[in-house]
């Protein structure tokens, strides 16, 4: 494997340690030292991973000793990554077991890839070249940097990769990065509270999270605050806590509970110095006792409490690494899958459209669709391109610019997007050229579309999409344009006439007596099919905004809209519309009058809904 540019001596470990490679300095006369180890007691792991602070290295890569930092929090996810970690020690009583060789893992575009490396590490005048350990026998995080290096391609390839990308890499989690600053916690208690309890819940899950200050220029990089904090550096979450507070510490803090959070500086200097910090008054009124039976603890040197308050004053991004939970039974809290864009001459088989600024070949993109089952659940959406900064070396370009856009869809929708008529857009990631882009939304229930593409049309690429939700979402990709010529479809009839129905609202609903409670949903029918909308609460102005769509095989076929009451024992009919739709009909939002059942010339009911509706002839126009 070629560990830099400059191609190292290559040294054959005499005894079971750790070799060095040695690089020449430059200018580029070859050092002298030839056939040597590091040290004499070489060690993967020495004590607790965690215990030792982590040096950049005059090549190394700062996102790397973060994302170090952060893997090692968690023990669930380091021993995934440097896998039997003990029988991979040099143990000087089995010489004839050690091979000069270590194992790691990495998951890679969607798979978990074991990668195989030598003993032999880059060195100028005998120092480690990229990350190293401050104890000086201890390995695992430089061994680990050249095996990810040699996933990638070279040690160039780490150029470029954020401290989330590494983390994923190395862990599988799923990346969203908070802006506290757009979030406005320290305004909005309520969503500083609720950013916190997400925050508990991620982390006893097993979840890393890291945070930075941003930095507005190069020449602020790594300048301290007035509180002691690094802009431009990243700190790892280490422990959060909720904490209700005895009698004696209500009386001193004047609050009945703390909510605190533990960092750590992956150098193992430049520590927080306002409230709580080691030597803040804050700290001294606790006694030994209280720390204790608080869990306010702090287990090496480079870890810092802080409050909530200070914590959202004070960090301007947040990455958030879900650890997500796919068990055997039950349902998965992750969905993905792996695609393509592709270019073909069909405009019905291409799949590279573009961004949607190209209205007329945005829709050519590949289209998947969710379900989600519940209202006000977050979901998490992440579009990872293949990294292209591998083949860099062969002449391929930097990553494209990629994004994706959200659309709320009928509830019955079975086949491909063709044009935007009524269709909620109900979101849009950032378009950028990294390897990764999310959007992080609480979305009501329903369908929903989801349109991954290039900022330009007309490229090639592979691209791995997930959603995580708590709930079940079901993703699936929409291949179809229309219905399949079927033998059955033959025999009952083809399909002639596609017909979208947005229903927006039920209003002046009949409500027998003042004090009775109406509970409206829709029921929309076209012959045997049916779809039925969400119950809306105690309303007779009743707020739908439902989407359906129906393949006719005549208009003579008509769609029936009915407004039932949710009851306890019996729902009661409220009224309904009957409509044509043909394709000659005007396309704009419409008023009618609920009837009684028997058509369009039934006794007319109380109340009327709003509805839009747009049928064509082609079926491959909705």
């Amino acid at each position: 494997m070629q560990e830099v540019q400059r191609e190292p001596h290559r040294v054959t470990c005499r005894a079971p340690r750790l070799a060095i490679a040695c690089l020449p300095p430059s200018p580029p006369e070859v050092s002298g030292k030839g056939d040597e180890d590091i040290c004499d007691d070489p060690h993967l792991i020495v004590g607790n991973i965690s215990n030792h602070q982590l040096i950049q290295g005059r090549l190394g890569h700062k996102p790397m000793v973060s994302a170090f930092s952060c893997l090692a929090v968690q023990e669930s996810h380091w021993t995934k990554t440097i896998p039997n970690h003990k029988e991979q020690e040099w143990d000087p009583r089995k010489l004839d077991k050690y091979a000069g060789i270590f194992r790691f893992r990495f998951w890679h575009f969607g798979e978990w890839t074991e990668v195989v490396i030598d003993d032999l590490l880059p060195t100028i005048n005998g120092d480690l070249v990229f990350s190293f350990s401050t104890s000086m026998n201890e390995f695992w995080n430089a061994l680990l940097e050249k095996a990810y290096a040699k996933l990638l391609g070279c040690y160039e390839a780490l150029d470029g990769l954020t401290t989330t990308d590494i983390i994923v890499d190395f862990t599988g989690t799923l990346a969203e990065t908070v802006d506290m600053q757009k979030g406005r916690y320290t305004e909005l208690v309520e969503e500083k509270y609720k950013l916190f309890r997400e925050l508990y819940k991620t982390f006893t899950k097993g979840g890393l999270i890291c945070c930075s200050i941003e930095s507005p220029n190069q020449e602020e990089q790594e300048v301290e605050t007035d509180w002691g904090l690094l802009k431009g550096h990243t700190y790892t979450m280490t422990d959060i806590r909720k904490m209700r507070l005895g009698e004696r510490l209500v009386e001193v803090f004047s609050t009945e509970k703390l909510y605190m959070i533990r960092l750590r500086n992956p150098l193992g200097r430049q520590e927080w110095s306002g409230p709580w910090s080691e030597i803040s008054e804050e700290w001294q009124q606790l006694t030994t006792a209280d720390r204790k039976n608080l869990g306010l603890i702090m287990s090496d040197d480079g870890e810092f409490w802080m409050g909530l308050e200070d914590f959202c004053r004070n960090f301007h991004e947040l990455n958030v690494c879900r650890n997500v939970n796919n068990p055997i039974f039950g349902h998965k809290e992750l969905e993905s899958v792996v695609g393509c864009w592709t270019v073909d001459d069909d405009p019905l088989m291409n799949r590279s459209g573009g961004c949607y600024n190209n209205r007329d070949t945005f829709l050519q993109n590949p289209q998947y669709i969710f379900t989600v089952p519940e209202d006000g659940h977050k979901v998490i959406m992440s579009l990872q391109q293949k990294d292209l900064r591998t083949y860099r070396r062969m002449g391929r370009p930097d990553n494209y610019i990629i994004g994706f856009e959200l659309f709320k869809v009928e509830i019955n929708r079975k086949f491909r997007l063709h044009h935007l008529y009524i269709q909620e857009r109900a979101g849009t990631s950032t378009y950028i050229d990294t390897r990764t882009v999310f959007l992080s939304k609480y979305l009501k229930k329903g369908n929903y579309v989801l349109v991954p593409t290039m900022f330009q049309h007309g490229r090639t690429s592979e691209f791995l999409l997930r959603i995580f939700s708590e709930v079940p979402v079901q993703l699936r990709e929409l291949t179809l344009d229309m219905p399949k010529m079927s033998c059955w479809n033959l025999a009952r009839g083809y399909p002639k006439v596609v017909t979208q129905i947005t229903i927006h609202s039920a209003e002046g609903l009949e409500k027998k007596y003042a004090n009775e409670t109406v509970n409206p949903y829709l029921v929309i029918k076209c012959g045997k099919e049916e779809v039925r909308s969400p119950v809306q609460k105690n309303t007779v102005h009743a707020i739908f905004d439902t989407q359906a769509i129906f393949y006719r095989r005549t208009t003579d076929i008509p769609i029936i809209v009915q407004v039932w009451n949710r009851r306890k024992f019996c729902d009661q009919f409220l009224g309904q519309v009957t409509l044509d739709a043909d394709p000659s009909d005007c396309r704009d939002l419409k008023s009618l009058y609920l009837r009684k059942k028997g058509g369009p010339t039934a006794k007319v009911k109380q109340g009327h809904i709003s509805f839009k509706v747009i049928s064509s002839d082609d079926l491959t126009e909705l």
